[in-house]
């Protein structure tokens, strides 16, 4: 598939494996493309000190045993050669095992790797809460907005995508609220405009899977693309989009790697659903979650992963928040869950501009990206700040108050939209972005004024053993009203992540929301 050469050696010729690995090194460097070694080699002792590997392989350890070590062939090699004799190579041996008793450097040489390494201390002892430089201009911000929607003549756009970007235009002019791409793609201008590298992978990532971001451009009548992020002023940080290869696990491990090294850059891997995920749960919790606390390895990786119940079945609803939070401890991730565009736009920039690097798990939406009341204006981007948790937004008599429903996520419109077809000003609602760290300070003020209430209720898509109900459930006791009470409204309990009926889904669906709003 990539069309790499492979090397073939046998491991018993030192000088073999050498010239193999400076060969490949040379082609790599040259022609920058992957290349394999295939080093044919054996292993000689068990797994460990208790294995015995004779116990189930006799007749190839019989074999083995009889067989002299790479040593002892190069060794002997070298004295038929008279190169050096047995007694040499037995004396280097000891000075080598004596050094390494004595943990002295066994290189002779120290050459610092300059061009490929990078000092961490800027980025050592921040808090999550420190403040970050988070204000863009309005009028600057609006230049980005127009430069990064306009397109240059000769580009034929797809209708859709023509009528995309003739909204973008629009929402940079003031004429219309952003949208969910609108706000996302002007984030990205606004860090590589002030030299902040930016890259993006997954499938469809330049599109989006939900048709929503359309970084990059696809002329209909050549076929060239153009990506106007790449296009923001000549002295910008790079803006890098690459539709990746159907493996998730490949690839997010890559991509973890990249955070690693490149600490300057906003590294974002989006998978294609959420769901899809699953099938990179060993970088997930070998490096991304533990590789600080087990290597002291820090990494800004952002993961967007696309949630939401929405009736498509249990393959593509959800991205498994609950596991996620069953991760966190120790302060080693974030997971957020942006319900506007402002979220998402000031989300990102935070994570690029603060300098604390640690993973940002994000559940991102599909339905949202289109919905009418998950819009943002230009002034909550110029002039707004990510919010952990938003209070209710409208006109409700506090001291009316009988519930307050907690919630995070798409549900929340959901929640919104009866409630005003219901007319009831007895409940209020209160959104948790960020579920870890848990934003205990962020939600007390959002429920200060609701000090009277005793009757809270979590409201979730997920089922009941799903989601962030039994994760996170004691950050929302300690929060609320002493003496209050806390439910759950939410699907029961589950093996699947989602039924796959959609009137079985909508019934569900309504059944949460009328749960969680019903007073009597």
């Amino acid at each position: 598939m990539v069309q790499a050469p492979i090397f073939h050696v046998n491991a018993d010729d030192p000088e073999a494996v050498a010239f193999v690995t400076r060969l490949a090194l040379d082609f790599r460097n040259t022609f920058k493309r992957d290349v394999f070694i295939d080093l044919v080699c054996y292993r000689r002792h068990g797994h460990n000190e208790a294995d015995e590997p004779s116990a189930t392989q006799p007749l190839m350890y019989q074999k083995i045993k009889k067989h002299p070590t790479p040593r002892k062939i190069y060794a002997d090699k070298l004295e038929q050669e008279k190169v050096a004799t047995l007694e040499d190579a037995t004396e280097q041996v000891n000075l080598y095992r004596d050094a390494l008793d004595a943990g002295e450097c066994m290189v002779q040489e120290w050459r610092p790797m300059n061009m490929h390494s990078f000092t961490w201390s800027p980025y050592l002892n921040h808090e999550w809460d420190e403040s970050y430089p988070d204000k863009v201009e309005p009028k600057r911000l609006q230049e980005l907005a127009k430069r990064i929607s306009t397109v240059p003549e000769g580009i034929e756009m797809q209708s859709r995508v023509a009528k995309i970007y003739a909204d973008r235009q629009a929402m940079a002019a003031g004429e219309k609220l952003f949208d969910w791409g609108g706000a996302e793609n002007l984030a990205y201008a606004t860090l590589v405009d002030e030299g902040i590298p930016v890259r993006l992978s997954g499938e469809d990532s330049g599109r989006g899977t939900f048709f929503h971001r359309h970084a990059v451009i696809h002329n209909q009548t050549n076929g060239s693309t153009y990506t106007p992020l790449q296009h923001v002023h000549n002295g910008q940080g790079q803006f890098r989009v690459w539709d990746s290869v159907l493996s998730e696990e490949a690839v997010l491990a890559f991509e973890y790697g990249y955070a690693t090294a490149e600490p300057r850059t906003l590294t974002i891997w989006e998978a294609q659903f959420g769901d899809f995920a699953n099938g990179a749960q060993v970088v997930i919790d070998q490096f991304i979650s533990s590789g600080e606390q087990k290597w002291g390895r820090m990494c800004g990786l952002v993961m967007l992963l696309p949630h939401g119940y929405e009736g498509q079945g249990p393959e593509h609803s959800s991205a498994r928040l609950e596991r996620y939070l069953q991760l966190c401890a120790e302060q080693n991730m974030q997971v957020c869950v942006p319900s506007t565009p402002a979220q998402v736009y000031h989300m990102l920039r935070r994570q690029a501009l603060r300098g604390m690097r640690r993973p940002l798990v994000v559940m991102s939406p599909k339905s949202l990206l289109r919905h009418p009341l998950a819009v943002s204006s230009m002034d909550e981007l110029a002039n707004g700040t990510f919010l952990p948790a938003i209070g209710e937004i409208d006109q409700l008599d506090p001291q009316a108050v009988k519930r307050v429903v907690l919630c995070s996520g798409k549900v929340y419109y959901d929640l919104l939209e009866q409630r005003r077809k219901n007319e009831q000003k007895d409940v209020a609602i209160v959104r948790i972005e960020q579920l870890y760290p848990f934003p205990h300070q962020a939600v007390q003020e959002a429920l200060k004024a609701y000090a009277h209430v005793h009757d809270f209720v979590w409201c979730q898509e997920e089922p009941l053993n799903q989601g962030a109900w039994y994760c996170s459930q004691h950050h929302f006791r300690e929060v609320i009203p002493f003496g209050a009470s806390l439910r759950y409204a939410g699907r029961p309990a589950s093996a699947s992540p989602a039924v796959g009926y959609m009137s079985v889904h909508q019934k569900q669906q309504q059944d949460l929301v009328n749960d969680a709003l019903n007073v009597d």
